[in-house]
């Protein structure tokens, strides 16, 4: 099998990697319509006369390779492509024509992909959701930059990731274009479809909140200090790593909230100005450096981005002291360490397997695992560890071995304690003491 992830059976092909996409959508709000061209730049890495392409309930019309059709066989998860005899380091073009009703794909943690809302769409594709609604190597080490365009009616305002370069009236629909410059997973795309406003926040980078109309997202809301989050993480954990950051607010509530790259959707139930709330807010920021700008190779390596994201808010909660009641970082490793399972049988936090990766215990004790290297290292050492992180494996896929071979040579003489603690921590089930800063 050709399939990259022990825990997502059935996605991604190793054969091949894609290094750009061109999505051009056509979509219609009332009737849940879509018709795409989809053209992905294709390189080859393992020799073979044909590829996988992930596909999901949508209808195929038309597969091209460098312009001219191709076979093609249509199966329930994927498109498998016939490329001729191909052999490591041969590129080309797949352009494919697609169309019908998207709608999510089910999975061991519910649905996840394209969803439609009261009035619009949205699409929230972790971990499984991205063949829901364009066709892609479904594999989150699998990089590519992007250009989406998507042309729908001119009463909604369209959101996709990155730098919005055109939108354009054409007839009674608006065209827009965005473009993402720097290699995105594809579980990290989005697009965002509702009658929306966008207001910007000031910061070092553009921030906005995109939300309806009538719902106040400013003073007094957990969004309050989105742009101030910004620029913290940024000194935290080194610049914001992408051209511009848009919080986008739908209208109906959802269960969680959900990052993509440049950008994370919420519920309008997010928005009151409760901690639980604004910790989500600071907590989908965070995942623009863990999860986005520095993805994990495989799902079994959640804890490098839930873990940080987790100790994010932490430390969020800890700066706001400034100015507002909250808790210090080790009043809140405290009170979660409290909280969590003394052993964990047979899983640990490196490998929780599929069913329990997105548990709050495998967020709670990542976080409390950067606590203990930073309780060893200080602060100094410890932050200036993760810019470093954040600078070396910017646009990559990661595992938690190279995570812990990192912390090692950063931490100078105290390497080795640095590594035994990690190793308690992500491969012993047994929970270790509660660490405390000096």
């Amino acid at each position: 099998m050709h399939h990259p992830d022990p825990y997502l059976h059935g996605h991604g092909d190793t054969r091949y990697r894609v290094s750009h996409y061109e999505l051009d959508l056509t979509y219609k709000v009332a009737t849940n319509r879509l018709d795409e061209r989809a053209q992905l730049h294709v390189e080859i890495v393992e020799p073979t006369p044909r590829i996988d392409v992930d596909l999901r309930g949508l209808h195929v019309g038309k597969v091209l390779l460098d312009g001219r059709p191709t076979r093609y066989r249509r199966k329930a998860n994927c498109v498998t492509v016939e490329v001729g005899r191909r052999e490591p380091g041969e590129r080309f073009v797949l352009d494919l024509r697609v169309s019908g009703k998207p709608g999510p794909i089910p999975g061991a943690h519910g649905e996840a992909g394209w969803e439609e809302l009261s009035d619009g769409s949205m699409v929230g594709s972790q971990p499984q959701g991205a063949p829901s609604w364009f066709p892609c190597n479904d594999d989150a080490a699998d990089k590519a930059t992007y250009r989406i365009t998507v042309t729908a009616d001119a009463d909604y305002h369209v959101i996709a990731n990155g730098t919005r370069t055109e939108c354009t009236r054409v007839g009674g629909n608006n065209r827009w274009t965005y473009e993402m410059r720097r290699p995105m997973s594809p579980y990290l795309a989005t697009v965002q479809i509702g009658d929306y406003v966008e207001d910007e926040r000031s910061a070092g980078v553009p921030v906005s909140i995109v939300h309806p109309g009538g719902l106040d997202v400013g003073e007094g809301t957990s969004f309050e200090y989105q742009g101030a989050m910004v620029d913290f993480f940024s000194e935290c954990f080194g610049p914001y790593p992408f051209a511009e950051y848009r919080a986008v607010v739908v209208e109906d509530d959802l269960e969680i909230p959900l990052e993509a790259q440049g950008l994370s959707t919420f519920g309008r139930n997010f928005v009151p100005p409760a901690w639980e709330n604004e910790r989500l807010v600071a907590h989908e920021l965070a995942h623009q450096w863990f999860g986005n700008l520095v993805t994990g190779q495989h799902l079994a390596d959640i804890w490098l981005h839930e873990g940080f994201a987790c100790y994010s808010e932490w430390l969020w909660s800890d700066h706001r002291r400034h100015w507002c009641e909250s808790e210090t970082v080790q009043e809140q490793a405290a009170r979660h360490h409290a909280g969590l399972p003394k052993d964990l049988g047979d899983v640990t936090l490196a490998d929780p397997g599929m069913d329990a990766m997105f548990d709050d215990w495998v967020y709670k004790r990542g976080a409390l695992t950067l606590h203990a290297v930073r309780s060893i290292t200080g602060d100094e050492v410890f932050f200036g560890m993760l810019r470093e992180w954040t600078r070396l494996q910017a646009d990559s896929a990661v595992t938690t071995g190279q995570f812990i071979e990192h912390c090692r040579t950063s931490s100078g003489e105290l390497g080795d304690q640095v590594v035994e603690t990690l190793h308690a921590w992500l491969h012993e089930p047994a929970l270790p003491d509660l660490p405390v800063l000096s």
